[in-house]
């Protein structure tokens, strides 16, 4: 334990000055407190010391085996224990997790502690839904406590940094990648970041069960063009400010401690190596003091682009930019030291870095205690409890959309009904876990057929009817969709036709979208398409239940169809959630993050789209428009968009004034009604239109949104506020402010809302 003294020398002398510190100001004593710290341990460090901070590994060899003798697992080895290594990622376990810092700790000269990262998106062993589908809830509380008990599990399983959360704003569902974002909105998408770091970080980032989070990934990455994952991105200045950042400003509000940078370019520049992105406005314009880490090789990618002309130059870009942490590219470990010596990066700007990560080990608490997260006590109680699945059963339910429900097909009745489920995701357990779910057992999730059964009063038959996937996979990286076995429609079709109502679970295999899997056809995979027809053909009254990572185009079935349930990939409670709502034991209230379209052709289509010089035909002329040929306009289903098993009516919308200035406000009122026969919440929407500026602005932007319940018959009267902030957007003279001139507001249930009036803002 000798190389650790010197910091734990360091460390008591400063706990020992902070007693005396005034309880009024604990919070800024703390955090100057910290900074002491930060800089009395650098003053220590040697500059390959500082460098190895910058420096991240994947898990390099089995921790539990023997030490790596030769090849390049071996020189990793020699990195951790001699102090190279600032984090590790994709160690999880106490054991594991012990037995590295405790390299790092008792046999390297400084005994720094290691932060270890982990892909936790959307849980750690016990899954919540994908964030798409919890973004669909539009219940920030929910969100909040999703990430909460994710960052509890992972931390309790030694992690104590999540690469999450994404929050990438993305109008291509062709982009796998829309799994792991808060959909097409800026406004709704700021709100559900904010959510999940305050869930993550918690109100203590020392405490146990709280973990790092990463705002992710900075910037642009969800408009690669044609959605075709780590493609390029081309966007102007309105769309980066107006729709692209406020997400990443959102979590600076909710104090993140790290950014990642993404691996798309902007403005022709790899945002690893744009210091527009990461110096000045991050770290600059925005104040933020936590750490930038690459994404995985995204610094020497920047060869591949055309940017750097060789290892040293990229790391040299990298650096330069702001870019602290390199994550599996082994540059700066390589090349930092010469480039320092050569002039071309400034130590001051190491120094910088290292600082920033310190800091956040300091704050984690890895400094006091390095082991504070290797507790396997805690491990086996907090993994996998009944709290945590509480909590992933009722973000699941509150993620179901209802898309369709025609003569009131559900609620299914709870007792002499025969039911027939049919389809390949119906008894699967391993696709509703969803991508990016990379420590969970495989097939560990609740089915539908086992969610199903316990609602023993009706009669249950099941068949498949066909395979979605050839053979068995798991994690894997390319899935084989059955694309000709029919063999089981007969089986199928046979149950259907003596069933009083058909459940059909069809969708996307769990692999389907996530990072690396676009797509060109959003339509039902394989044969899916021809196996809802079949049964159709028999029996009318058919239930479809979408499981998906992304929207899907599912024209025939909104046509034909009566009732179409928007399950997602629900995560570990997926069946118990999906049946309690199939059967009105909770009534769905979610709504679209994520605009649906009729046809891969309208991609990218969103709801706050520009009106153009030419929005509608004028007269007679009916070619000369902005529009298709062969398809509307409109989606399938909007933004916004989704129903109840009972309903509501929007009315008496009224202003408290039609116009106003400066810090004054206009209060927006109207009723809501529940006119069906359940009680229900209904998410009323508040959307704003600017008609004129100095940049042409949206047809429509979310600018509120409130969770209202009521019970049958009952009406509420709903209060919005309009301010000048509300109002502000990024301008021609490049700057945020309110414009004056003239606007509109509209209320609804979704972004195609009914009520709306005018208003104007006087300078």
């Amino acid at each position: 334990m000798k190389n650790i003294s010197i910091i734990m020398i360091l460390i008591i002398l400063f706990l020992s000055g902070c007693e005396s510190s005034n309880q009024s100001s604990e919070l800024y004593d703390s955090k100057d407190e910290i900074d002491k710290k930060v800089d009395s341990v650098l003053s220590l460090m040697t500059l390959q010391e500082k460098i190895g901070q910058m420096n991240q590994y994947n898990g390099f060899w089995n921790v539990t085996g023997p030490e790596p003798k030769e090849g390049d697992a071996a020189k990793k080895y020699e990195h951790l224990r001699t102090g190279m290594v600032g984090s590790m990622l994709n160690i999880r376990g106490v054991d594991e997790v012990r037995k590295v810092q405790k390299i790092a700790v008792e046999e390297s000269r400084l005994g720094i502690p290691l932060i270890i990262g982990f892909d936790v998106i959307h849980g750690y062993k016990t899954i919540s839904p994908i964030p798409l589908a919890e973004a669909a809830s539009w219940d920030m509380e929910a969100i909040k406590k999703s990430a909460a008990v994710a960052a509890a599990e992972s931390a309790a399983s030694g992690i104590n940094w999540t690469f999450a959360p994404m929050v990438d704003i993305s109008r291509d569902a062709r982009w796998g990648r829309v799994m792991e974002g808060a959909g097409e909105d800026p406004y709704l998408g700021s709100k559900i970041a904010y959510a999940r770091v305050k869930g993550f970080q918690g109100d203590d980032l020392s405490a146990v069960n709280t973990v790092a989070a990463t705002a992710k990934h900075f910037a642009g990455y969800g408009f690669s063009e044609s959605g075709r994952d780590y493609n390029t991105v081309d966007v102007g200045t309105s769309t980066l400010y107006n729709i692209i950042l406020p997400p990443f400003k959102a979590t600076i509000e909710a104090d993140v401690k790290t950014f990642m940078n993404s691996f798309n370019e902007l403005n022709g520049i790899p945002a690893t190596g744009n210091k527009f992105l990461q110096r000045d406005i991050l770290k600059e314009k925005w104040k933020f003091d936590g750490f930038v880490v690459s994404d995985w090789g995204s610094i020497v990618e920047m060869k591949n682009h055309g940017y750097a002309k060789n290892d040293k130059e990229a790391a040299m870009l990298a650096a330069n930019a702001g870019s602290d942490m390199d994550m599996e590219s082994y540059l700066y470990v390589n090349h930092l030291e010469e480039l320092i010596a050569d002039g071309n990066v400034d130590e001051d700007l190491i120094d910088d870095a290292v600082k920033r990560i310190l800091k956040v080990k300091f704050e984690l608490g890895l400094f006091e205690d390095p082991y504070k997260y290797c507790d396997s006590d805690r491990e086996k109680r907090v993994v996998g409890s009944k709290e945590i699945n509480e909590v992933v059963l009722d973000m699941a339910k509150k993620s179901i959309v209802l898309l369709k429900n025609e003569n009131n097909l559900l609620p299914l009745k709870k007792e002499g009904q025969k039911i027939a489920l049919i389809g390949p995701l119906s008894d699967d357990k391993n696709s509703p876990l969803g991508s990016w779910r990379i420590a969970v057992d495989d097939n560990t999730a609740i089915s539908v057929l086992e969610g199903m059964k316990q609602y023993d009063k009706n009669t249950l038959t099941h068949q498949k009817g066909a395979d979605l996937v050839v053979g068995n996979p798991a994690f894997v990286f390319e899935t084989e969709i059955n694309e000709t076995g029919t063999s089981g429609f007969q089986a199928a079709i046979k149950i259907a036709k003596n069933a009083d109502v058909v459940v059909m679970v069809l969708g996307e295999y769990g692999f389907q979208s996530g990072e690396g899997r676009s797509r060109t056809n959003l339509d039902l995979p394989g044969v899916q398409q021809q196996l809802l027809e079949a049964v159709y053909k028999v029996n009318k009254k058919v239930v479809l239940v979408l499981m998906n990572g992304r929207p899907l185009t599912i024209n025939w079935a909104d046509k034909n169809i009566p009732a179409i349930v928007e399950a997602w990939h629900l995560g570990t409670q997926s069946g118990n959630a999906i049946v309690q709502v199939l059967y009105g034991d909770y009534n769905p209230s979610g709504k679209l993050p994520m605009t649906f379209p009729r046809s891969v052709g309208q991609v990218p289509i969103y709801y706050n789209y520009k009106n153009t010089g030419r929005p509608t035909y004028p007269g007679n002329n009916l070619v000369f428009w902005s529009h298709f040929s062969d398809e509307e306009n409109t989606p399938l289903y909007p933004f916004g968009y989704g129903l109840s098993y009972t309903t509501f009516k929007y009315d008496h919308l009224k202003l408290s004034t039609d116009s106003f200035r400066g810090n004054e406000k206009i209060e927006v009122t109207f009723d809501l009604y529940n006119t069906g026969k359940y009680e229900g919440k209904e998410v009323v929407q508040l959307y704003i239109r600017d008609l004129y500026g100095s940049i042409t602005r949206p047809v429509k932007e979310l600018k509120g949104f409130e969770m209202v319940s009521l019970k049958p018959g009952e009406t509420k009267q709903v209060m919005f506020t309009i301010n000048k902030e509300m109002l502000k957007f990024y301008t021609a003279n490049e700057k945020w402010e309110t414009e004056t001139g003239d606007f509109k507001v509209f209320i609804g249930g979704s972004s195609y809302t009914k009520l709306e009036a005018d208003f104007e803002f006087i300078n």
